[in-house]
C-alpha cells in the first residue's frame, strides 16, 4: 500500500519560483508587500467585496493574452496605494524582468490595496518609493522567513469595525505554508476586515470588535448586526478589506488559478464574520511558478489546500499582530 503524503507546515520564502519583502511605516501605520516571481507565475484572481481597489486584475481573465505575471503588490492607502505597483514595475524593469517587448521589458504588476487612512496619518501612503523598497528587499537579501503581524501592507490593518474605531482591534499579514510530499502552497494575507477573525475549528474570536473602548472582550460582531436591525449603521463605511495571495509551485493554467482562487475564498468564511460585505473590498490572487513541473495534481485538492493555508494565514495576521495607535491586539489579551 502506498504511502499517504504528509501535511507539513514550511516556511513560505521556501516555495521556489517567487521571493518576498515588506515596506513598513510604523509612525503613519501603513505599508506594501511584494510578491515577486522573477521568471514569471501564471495566474488567476478572485474578487468577492463590494468595494475593491485593484490594478490589472482583468488581464488575469483567462481569455485575454497575458500568461504570466512577475509580481502581484498589496498595499495600504486605499486607492492610492496603488501607485506602489508602479515602483515594483520600475524596479523590475531596472533589473530585466519583464515581458520582453522588444525594446524593454514591461512587468506585469497586478495589486490590490487596504484602506487604512483612517488609522494612523490619512496623508501619507505607500508609493513609488515604497514599492521599489519592497522589490529590492525581496530580490537582494537571501530568502529568509517573511515578518508577519504590524508589517508592510498589515501596518494599518484592522478589524472588528461595526462600532466604530473606539472598538476596533488590530489586525495584520500572516503568512502561511505547506507541503503534500513535493507539492508546496502557500498564503499571505492582509486581514483589515470589516468582522470578527475567528478560529474556523473552535470558533473561538482571535481579534475584533469588543465590548467597550475601555474593554478586552471581544463580542459576536454577526449578533450585533441582527440585534441592531433596521438601525444597522456602519461609521466606518468602506474602509474595510482582506487581500491575499496565494504562492505555489505546481503548473496551472489562467483558467485553474482563478478557479483555486474562487475556492480558496471559502477561508474568509471559515474565519471572518462577517465577510463579503458591501463595506469589504475582498480579493485574492493564485499565482503559480510551475516549478514542479508536469505532473498531474487533482484541482480540487489543490483548492482545499489553498482554503487551509489561507485560513491560517489569516488566523496568523492576527495572532501576530502587535497593538500600536492605540488599537490593541490578539497580544494583548493574553498578557
Amino acid at each position: 500500500m502506498a504511502q499517504r503524503a504528509q501535511w507539513q507546515s514550511i516556511p513560505i520564502h521556501t516555495i521556489e519560483g517567487f521571493r518576498f519583502g515588506h515596506s513598513t511605516n510604523l509612525e503613519a501605520a501603513t505599508g506594501c508587500t511584494v510578491i515577486v516571481a522573477p521568471a514569471g507565475a501564471s495566474a488567476g484572481v478572485d474578487v468577492r467585496g463590494g468595494a475593491p481597489a485593484s490594478r490589472e486584475t482583468d488581464l488575469l481573465r483567462p481569455e485575454n493574452t497575458v500568461e504570466a505575471i512577475h509580481a502581484v503588490c498589496l498595499s495600504g492607502g486605499s486607492a492610492f496605494g496603488l501607485e506602489a505597483a508602479s515602483g515594483v514595475a520600475r524596479e523590475l524593469e531596472a533589473r530585466g524582468i519583464g515581458l520582453d517587448v522588444g525594446p524593454t521589458r514591461v512587468p506585469i504588476v497586478c495589486s490590490s490595496c487596504i484602506f487604512d487612512l483612517a488609522f494612523g496619518s490619512a496623508s501619507v501612503r505607500p508609493g513609488v518609493n515604497e514599492g521599489v523598497e519592497a522589490t529590492s528587499a525581496a530580490l537582494e537579501a537571501d530568502p529568509s522567513p517573511l515578518a508577519e503581524g504590524t508589517v508592510g501592507a498589515g501596518t494599518g490593518a484592522t478589524v472588528g469595525k461595526l462600532n466604530g474605531a473606539d472598538m476596533l482591534m488590530k489586525g495584520g499579514l500572516g503568512a502561511r505554508a505547506r507541503a503534500i510530499g513535493d507539492l508546496k502552497i502557500g498564503a499571505i494575507a492582509v486581514v483589515n476586515a470589516c468582522g470578527n477573525v475567528v478560529d474556523p475549528v473552535t470558533g473561538t474570536p482571535i481579534a475584533g470588535m469588543r465590548a467597550a473602548a475601555d474593554s478586552l472582550e471581544i463580542v459576536d460582531m454577526e449578533d450585533a448586526m441582527l440585534a441592531a436591525a433596521e438601525d444597522l449603521a456602519m461609521p466606518l463605511d468602506r474602509t474595510n478589506t482582506t487581500i491575499s495571495c496565494i504562492v505555489t509551485n505546481a503548473r496551472l493554467t489562467k483558467a485553474q488559478a482563478t478557479k483555486v482562487a474562487q475556492m480558496a475564498a471559502d477561508a474568509y468564511a471559515h474565519t471572518i464574520r462577517p465577510t463579503h460585505t458591501t463595506n469589504d473590498g475582498d480579493t485574492i490572487y493564485v499565482l503559480a511558478s510551475g516549478t514542479l513541473g508536469d505532473r498531474d495534481i487533482p484541482l480540487d485538492m489543490l483548492g482545499v489546500a489553498a482554503t487551509r493555508v489561507l485560513e491560517e494565514a489569516i488566523c496568523a495576521g492576527c495572532a501576530s499582530a502587535d497593538g500600536i495607535h492605540g488599537a490593541p491586539a490578539y497580544k494583548d489579551l493574553h498578557n
